[in-house]
């Protein structure tokens, strides 16, 4: 075609509106033509539109049958994959010329609504090099997901890419995570006109720490799992080896956190370590009463007085996303003192995931 011709002349001279003009024109004398479309594509890439050059181009390789236009029409897709992985590199580099962004941070997904995962994996697999199955797999319907850990910098660049697809994400420095106060409570001495707590700060002092009930920002709320050993027998092992030591979850210790965004502090209740004895007496509660049910009572009254604050509470599908992130979690305290036999990575998660909870709310 005479016109086509025109079109890759005014294209390779960079007479972008020529091109455009002669592609309208042959568009309503011969939509169906694979070249016409072809070159649709290519006027998208020459003018910095690869989102849509790269519609044009995957649409062409599932309904096209012209063998020329099929492998130029993947030329073009791996044109705009070294462009973008180009670009990507670009900003990665301009963002770590500032030493912040040199700091290691996590990337969280969001929750995303059903309706738009499948568009969502699309991007999300363009983005991360994998196929769309495996990028779905990855998105969340509730809760939150750590991705990615790396520098700030290049975290801060796949998030901004997330984000232009809608795709919700957001990253934390573990510098900002690590720079939180935390206070562990022992026991709560008033709870009017001020919360009053008895507690340990991160060296183990003992001191008293008084907060006005209109400081907190948001509770945080935590199971986690108690260990026990048991023995395990499998008669279908040697013999001697049928018996081996089997570690099971006996119970679960409650954590609830208060933040205190003007303090840069977070107040840590734990029901385990609480002391009750030492405590404020409650209103209608029997010291006879089970540690759980003045542990309930306790909540409660804390509850009362922070009723219209928001509740993050999704602390164990967010853990099971990050217990192999191993090496990461190794260098989180967790400022959690539970009498556990060996380490285990549930405590540094639940200090993980409270102080992304806090650090999200500071971005806005």
């Amino acid at each position: 075609m005479k016109e086509i011709d025109q079109v890759v002349a005014a294209l390779e001279s960079q007479d972008y509106r020529e091109a455009a003009k002669l592609l309208k024109k042959l568009q309503k004398e011969s939509p169906q033509n694979p070249w016409v479309q072809f070159y649709v594509g290519r006027w998208y890439e020459a003018t910095d539109k690869l989102a849509s050059a790269e519609k044009v181009y995957r649409k062409l390789l599932k309904t096209t049958t012209n063998p020329k236009v099929i492998d130029q029409a993947r030329q073009g897709v791996k044109r705009l994959e070294t462009i973008e992985q180009q670009r990507r590199q670009n900003a990665i580099a301009d963002a770590k010329a500032n030493p912040r962004n040199c700091e290691p941070g996590v990337l969280i997904l969001e929750p995303i609504p059903s309706e738009y995962k499948p568009e969502a994996a699309k991007i999300l697999a363009r983005i991360l090099k994998t196929d769309a199955y495996s990028a779905r797999m990855q998105l969340q319907s509730r809760g939150w997901r750590l991705y990615k850990t790396g520098e700030m910098g290049e975290l801060g660049v796949y998030g901004q890419e997330m984000r232009s697809a809608n795709i919700p994400v957001f990253w934390v420095s573990l510098t900002d995570l690590e720079k939180l106060h935390v206070f562990r409570v022992c026991y709560v001495q008033s709870l009017q006109p001020q919360l009053g707590v008895v507690c340990l700060d991160e060296s183990d002092r003992l001191g008293m720490l008084n907060l006005n009930w209109s400081e907190v920002s948001q509770r945080v709320e935590g199971l986690l799992p108690l260990f026990a050993e048991t023995m395990d027998y499998d008669p279908r092992r040697s013999r001697g080896d049928r018996f081996r030591h089997k570690e099971v979850t006996q119970d679960y210790a409650k954590i609830y956190d208060l933040h205190l965004p003007g303090r840069n502090s977070i107040i840590r209740f734990c029901d385990v370590t609480y002391d009750f004895n030492q405590a404020i007496k409650l209103e209608k509660v029997d010291h006879q009463q089970t540690a759980r049910l003045q542990w309930n009572s306790l909540l409660d009254r804390l509850n009362q007085n922070l009723k219209n604050i928001p509740v993050s509470s999704e602390f164990t599908p967010f853990a099971e996303t990050v217990l192999d992130y191993t090496q990461l979690l190794s260098r989180i305290k967790s400022y959690i003192d539970l009498d556990r036999k060996s380490e285990t990575p549930w405590d540094s998660a639940f200090q993980l995931y409270s102080g992304l909870v806090f650090l999200k709310l500071s971005q806005h």
